[in-house]
């Protein structure tokens, strides 16, 4: 339904901001312009997505964002002091780096390589060189007809990253890419979107920071497509530190070729609403997804994980496993699904989203989903939800630990078998010390 009637609302306020910054580009629309302006065209009709949208029917981001959204503002990057930089950086991480304020590119905080093997650039410079890797995949699979986040993000699309790993190439340090809020004297909003290529025979690690400094209201909406080809291995990563003031949804929308490897691993521990939309197109023979989550909810936090696999050709594999701890009156979302088409014979696909509560008050709705056109296939899927077991606290107490310790140690058990899961040791201890402190 349209949203033009509705009068000075965040529609008018993002139909003026996206007449402004065509202004802005000032002839450096470029190739790509034409999808921004269908894409924008898109959202002003549709608007946020409402509990009317069954793939949204328990995040109505519409009222959510009206009632804190000013997108008339402009946010500003050079608010940020020094140390602030330091938000989300790992201990001990030698990686290649990318650091971005309010969606801004800070060429003198990033660490970019001058390698043979790899192009990493930030969006705006890749747009104004016009390079093939945008005319080749830049909105190729992350479709905003099908998603009005999609369209509000690829309307406004310039600042982000592109990322090619060259064929039979293998990068040797982890691509981090850190996207800071500031949000110490007023609200932000801005619009990241990422390109990762990942040519035939090689290999990469990837890792978004997202996160915020202050104590103001931040939207993030950011898109991130991926394309791996055939024989190629991508491991990604998504470490959401923000603020429970952080309003962040985010798409990513991945395409693997032939015998080509992707893992997922997404940890949230904070939000006033979180949505992640992870989408696996296998589109050719022996693929192999893994995909894994971590969410830890207090107050009144809540985070939505939608996924998908699409298994279109034979003898693929697939493996997703979502946990969450909430406590207080947080609200966990899971929707997974799985496709199997009537070609993907011999596949193997499996499915487990589990949760403990830790309150009456928390909230979980879990909906799995398995939806199987095959008929020489491994499929399965689950999902429980509860408290802890009681019985394990009073044997823990017994020998001699405190609850709160023994309550500890057990949402810890429980974190570890995601958490072991991380292959980069610096991630690792890092996620580590996270939970810990918030378990404790």
């Amino acid at each position: 339904m349209s949203n033009a009637s509705k009068p000075d609302n965040q529609i008018d306020q993002l139909s003026k901001k996206f007449d402004q910054f065509e202004t802005m580009l000032n002839g450096s629309k470029g190739s790509i312009h034409e999808t921004r302006k269908a894409a924008i065209a898109h959202f002003l009709k549709n608007g946020f997505p409402t509990s009317k949208n069954e793939e949204y029917k328990y995040t109505d981001l519409d009222k959510a964002v009206s009632k804190t959204i000013d997108f008339s503002l402009e946010p500003n990057a050079s608010e940020f002091g020094a140390s602030e930089l330091e938000f989300g950086k790992i201990k001990d991480l030698d990686a290649y780096e990318l650091v971005f304020v309010n969606g801004q590119y800070q060429t003198e905080q990033s660490s970019v390589p001058n390698l043979d093997g790899v192009i990493i650039t930030d969006f705006k410079e890749a747009l104004s060189s016009d390079s093939d890797v945008i005319k080749n995949h830049y909105s190729k699979y992350a479709s905003f007809e099908k998603d009005e986040l999609v369209a509000l993000n690829t309307g406004f699309s310039i600042n982000g990253s592109v990322i090619r790993i060259k064929k039979n190439q293998t990068i040797d340090k982890p691509i981090v890419l850190r996207y800071i809020n500031s949000v110490v004297n007023d609200q932000t909003q801005n619009h990241p979107r990422n390109l990762i290529v990942a040519e035939e025979s090689s290999s990469a690690s990837v890792i978004e920071i997202y996160g915020d400094v202050g104590d103001h209201v931040s939207f993030t909406n950011e898109v991130t497509e991926i394309v791996i080809a055939e024989n190629s291995q991508l491991d990604h990563y998504k470490l959401q530190l923000n603020s429970n003031k952080a309003f962040y949804t985010g798409t990513t929308q991945v395409m693997q070729a032939s015998s080509s490897r992707f893992r997922s691993y997404t940890f949230t521990v904070a939000g006033s609403i979180i949505r992640n939309n992870l989408n696996v197109d296998q589109d050719g023979e022996g693929c192999e997804t893994h995909m894994y989550g971590l969410y830890l909810l207090n107050g009144n936090s809540h985070v939505d994980n939608h996924t998908t696999v699409d298994h279109k050709k034979p003898n693929s594999y697939s493996n997703e496993l979502y946990k969450g701890i909430l406590d207080d009156k947080s609200k966990g979302v899971f929707n997974g699904k799985i496709y199997v088409r009537p070609e993907a014979q011999k596949t193997n696909a499996f499915q487990s989203n589990k949760n403990i509560l830790l309150t009456v008050n928390a909230i979980v709705n879990s909906k799995p989903l398995l939806e199987i056109w095959a008929d020489d296939v491994k499929c399965s899927h689950g999902c429980t939800t509860g408290q802890l077991d009681e019985e394990a606290l009073f044997y823990m107490q017994a020998r001699g630990l405190s609850k709160d310790s023994a309550r500890s140690l057990l949402l810890y058990a429980f974190a570890t078998e995601v958490l072991e899961t991380v292959e980069i040791e610096p991630v690792k201890a890092y996620l580590e010390k996270i939970i810990s402190d918030r378990l404790h």
